[in-house]
């Protein structure tokens, strides 16, 4: 009814193109205008001025010879103030913009290794939207931003790069165990040798005490019995431990213990050999 009155509507974020006889006229704003149809007036179009999208998967090599999938997403927008060249200078404006995509990312990829790739993306990005910039201002379209959303390597090259990383978290697991074992058996070693030191301490101690014991026990024993002499009082001494051990041995249902036939009169050469050794360490002092 209203192009029958000669008026029309254009919407908000858009601008309707003007022609009279076929050729351009004015560019229409958002509002009510009146298009006299009976003087050759018409719609030639709508031009929106949103922020569109589009993204872009473009195949490429590295310098290293892998190939990848560079998805690239560009966000785009038509100019108000040059609408007639974003209306009339462009039949497919998403297949222009994919065209300078390729180029670009087909220009920069293959002078970067993979991991290069990987790690000056947003470099990439920035060269995309600055020659996508200088190309699309011509046709009155603004590059709003560039990103590079994906770099897909192919498959086998994937697969590839996953085995390597594996294989050296593993190889700096086992350095990392094989550390730890070291450091283990190191402080096992010192607790052995910790050990062992304390052991010969303790027996040190045991075999002073025992001397010193006896030492006691036989001046005690000599001032209580007058007359006898150390070695009387040390082979009553070797006697009796004699007799209480075969009592000990004795007594255990589970002894293991081997005896080469002997007599009593062993113990007197016992003694007379600890005797000859005291008595030689008292002329060496």
């Amino acid at each position: 009814m209203g192009q029958v009155l000669g008026c029309v509507q254009v919407d908000q974020s858009t601008v309707a193109i003007r022609e009279t006889f076929g050729k351009f006229d004015d560019v229409l704003e958002p509002g009510c205008h009146c298009l006299p149809w009976c003087l050759g007036s018409q719609i030639a179009g709508h031009l929106s001025l949103r922020v569109q999208s589009l993204d872009v998967k473009c195949e490429t090599k590295t310098k290293d010879n892998v190939f990848v999938t560079v998805v690239a997403s560009i966000q785009y927008r038509a100019l108000a103030e040059s609408a007639q060249d974003a209306f009339y200078k462009l039949s497919n404006t998403k297949e222009q913009i994919q065209a300078y995509v390729f180029d670009v990312i087909r220009a920069c990829v293959p002078k970067l290794n993979l991991d290069a790739t990987f790690e000056q993306k947003n470099d990439i990005a920035k060269t995309v939207e600055t020659e996508l910039e200088k190309a699309m201002s011509h046709y009155g379209y603004e590059i709003v931003q560039t990103l590079i959303v994906d770099i897909e390597p192919d498959v086998h090259v994937k697969r590839a790069m996953n085995e390597i990383n594996a294989a050296s978290r593993m190889r700096e697991a086992a350095s990392e165990k094989a550390e730890a074992e070291k450091i283990l058996q190191i402080k096992r070693a010192e607790g052995e040798a910790e050990s062992k030191y304390l052991s010969g301490l303790g027996i040190a101690r045991q075999r002073q005490a025992i001397v010193d014991g006896l030492r006691n026990s036989v001046l005690a024993f000599s001032e209580s019995v007058p007359g006898t002499s150390s070695k009387d009082v040390m082979d009553m001494v070797l006697v009796t431990q004699y007799f209480d051990t075969l009592k000990d041995i004795g007594a255990s249902s589970k002894s293991n213990s081997v005896f080469i036939p002997h007599g009593p009169g062993a113990v007197k050469d016992i003694a007379s050999q600890i005797r000859d050794g005291l008595l030689q360490g008292n002329s060496v002092e």
